[in-house]
């Protein structure tokens, strides 16, 4: 027998793994049909389990419920979030076979160390069967079916501690924005099991702060909001364009014109929102602040909320304020803020817009103070002494800890002649004001245009934007102190205290509290990279609009009286900031933030949704700064 070469018979010797696996397939053609049922992503070399379930409620609804844990966890504590925003993308962030890639990034830290990570579906949307009904008002004057978030939670938790063979028996639960609400839900009638809750920029209340409108001015994207999270399962989205929603929105006409040319008038929630428009019962009776203030606090919670929070900055101080009188012994309740936009603490916090800080400020929190907190409570870990109040000194860069909030003590700067600020009131016979022409017609942008309200890179940053776009304006009065010669922190909530008078019969008053860098190059590398220049940089503070007709009433809304002189006071949202030596302070003054807010026709109507064309006036703005009429706002100093 003649021989091979020893290549060519090593070429035509089959592999015994090709033999193995062919056998194991089904012979193919070229007819064979190509579609397969399914393919498990999760494949046996993952490092973690993921289950599935529909875990039923008490009226028989079954909720989409996905859990994940690292192969090898046990006697683990469960971390809950239930979401609008679908459970099943939660879990997917990268497609990879490694717990810390597939989770969210503020998951890291927990799946690494033992802990259960959980998430599922609200009722009526995504994957859970049931009805939708957004911010589903607590069982009570507003919910007759005995169903609402605090039962579904208990009834989830109840679920979990009996069917995860890994738990420990103990669940935490956190979530930001919506899911902060429905953290706090779980907190009224909470289930035995439920032992710490972080709500992280939680919506408490959608007409005085968080969300659809902010003293009754209202908020004009919650109108897309409405579309994308009602339609089918939040299965929709508005499909407008790459327009310039400041056209866009004026070209229309009122809010109720707007949403009748895009169909959005259709949607039950779109309803609620239009014929709600002042603080009656409706809103206030499902205000999550005044329904946990009236019942004893018994799980031990850390608010959560970012100090340029572009959605919910109200929510979690407002919830601070209602529950801090249980907290005598400073053992069950805390508060952060930090240097973020919204849901910002479960990204990376390096920075924000313009804005650079040392270090990423989210993940420091996260490991040094959110962690340590659900270790001690979900795992008897030692006490790590959570600060009763822990705040970002923004200007200054660095977290402090407060014994109470706020920790600075009220201190009113005044509107003065020649457009400046003063903490010096105007002296006696003092009388002086400053006009300017609010025109509907031309409302004050909130940003720069073009505008695209759908648009991140605009969206999450706006509260730093720079406002020297803004102050070159005619109709944004400008004033400002001298050249600060040491540094001045505030730690609070600033106040609004304005007198003004309008010639219309109702109008918007937006007030902006800016510190106003010096006019010099600050360039320099941060992080290898060119940092922006901050040069004459104006960057918001604060920022927040009050609609006219509430002056005395947020229930009973009412004409302003055309050139009498009126007390507005509202506040600005919460911060910790240090304006530093060569910094000066600025307050601006304007009557609108198109398109973010409707304008205000400025001419009274009983429900400015369906204002006509014809009530959309120009009126004259005179902001008075005189000894009878003092505007100023009150900040909360801290002693140096």
């Amino acid at each position: 027998m003649k021989l091979l070469p020893v290549y060519l018979a090593l070429a035509l010797t089959p592999a015994v793994g090709v033999v193995a696996a062919q056998t194991d397939v089904t012979k193919v053609t070229p007819m064979t049909v190509d579609n397969v049922d399914k393919y498990d992503v999760v494949r046996p070399q993952a490092d973690f389990i993921k289950r599935v379930d529909m875990i039923p409620m008490r009226d028989g609804v079954k909720l989409y419920t996905v859990t994940v844990m690292k192969k090898g966890t046990k006697n683990a504590p469960i971390l809950l979030s239930r979401t609008p925003y679908d459970a099943k993308g939660s879990v997917n962030r990268v497609a990879s076979q490694s717990i810390t890639e597939i989770m969210p990034v503020m998951d890291a830290e927990f799946v690494e160390d033992n802990y259960i990570r959980v998430y599922q579906d609200i009722r009526g949307l995504h994957n859970s069967e049931g009805d939708y009904v957004t911010n589903r008002p607590l069982a009570g004057p507003l919910n007759s079916t005995g169903i609402d978030e605090s039962t579904d939670a208990y009834d989830t938790i109840d679920w979990l501690v009996k069917n995860l063979p890994e738990n420990n028996g103990k669940v935490g639960i956190v979530g930001s924005s919506y899911l902060g609400f429905t953290a706090l839900m779980a907190e009224i009638n909470p289930h035995p099991a439920l032992k710490a809750a972080v709500p992280q920029s939680p919506m408490v209340d959608g007409w005085m702060g968080d969300d659809w409108f902010h003293y009754g001015a209202f908020r004009n994207n919650s109108l897309s909001y409405a579309v994308s999270q009602s339609t089918a399962k939040a299965e929709g989205h508005a499909a407008m364009g790459m327009a310039d929603d400041y056209s866009r929105y004026l070209e229309a006409g009122s809010t109720a014109d707007f949403a009748k040319l895009w169909g959005f008038e259709q949607y039950p929630f779109v309803q609620k929102l239009m014929q709600n428009p002042a603080y009656t019962e409706f809103w206030s009776l499902q205000a999550v602040d005044q329904l946990m203030a009236s019942r004893k606090l018994t799980v031990p919670t850390m608010l959560v909320v970012g100090q340029w929070d572009q959605e919910d900055s109200y929510g979690a101080p407002a919830m601070y304020k209602a529950l801090e009188p249980q907290d005598k012994d400073n053992t069950m309740l805390s508060l952060v803020i930090g240097p973020w936009r919204h849901s910002g603490v479960n990204h990376y916090g390096y920075k924000l817009g313009a804005l650079n800080f040392r270090g990423d400020t989210a993940y420091e929190f996260r490991v040094n103070y959110m962690k340590p907190f659900f270790d001690h409570h979900l795992k008897g870990a030692p006490d790590p002494k959570t600060p009763p109040v822990l705040t970002y000194a923004t200007g200054a860069n660095q977290w402090q800890v407060s014994q109470q909030w706020p920790a600075g003590t009220d201190k009113k700067l005044y509107l003065s002649a020649n457009n400046g600020l003063s903490f010096t009131p105007p002296a006696k016979g003092t009388a002086a004001k400053d006009d300017y022409l609010s025109d509907p017609a031309k409302p004050v942008p909130f940003v720069p245009r073009p505008i695209n309200m759908d648009d991140a890179r605009q969206w999450k940053p706006w509260l730093v934007q720079d406002q020297r776009f803004a102050s070159s304006r005619p109709d944004v009065l400008v004033y400002q102190t001298d050249v600060l010669d040491k540094p001045l922190q505030i730690m609070g909530q600033p106040l609004v205290d304005l007198f003004a008078a309008t010639t219309g019969t109702d109008g918007d008053f937006v007030v902006k509290l800016i510190d106003v860098y010096p006019n010099t190059s600050t360039g320099g590398l941060v992080q290898g990279a060119l940092e922006e220049s901050l040069a004459g940089f104006e960057m918001p503070v604060g920022i927040e609009i009050f609609r006219g007709r509430y002056a005395k009433s947020f229930a009973k809304p009412e004409p302003l009286k055309s050139g009498e002189v009126t007390n507005f006071k509202f506040g600005l949202p919460h911060v910790n900031h240090v304006f530093l030596p060569g910094h000066k302070i600025m307050v601006q003054i304007q009557s609108s933030l198109f398109p973010l807010y409707d304008r205000n026709p400025q001419t009274y109507v009983d429900n400015i949704f369906y204002a006509k064309k014809a009530d959309y006036q120009k009126a004259t703005v005179s902001v008075y700064h005189s000894a009878s009429a003092p505007s100023a706002i009150s900040l909360p100093v801290v002693s140096q």
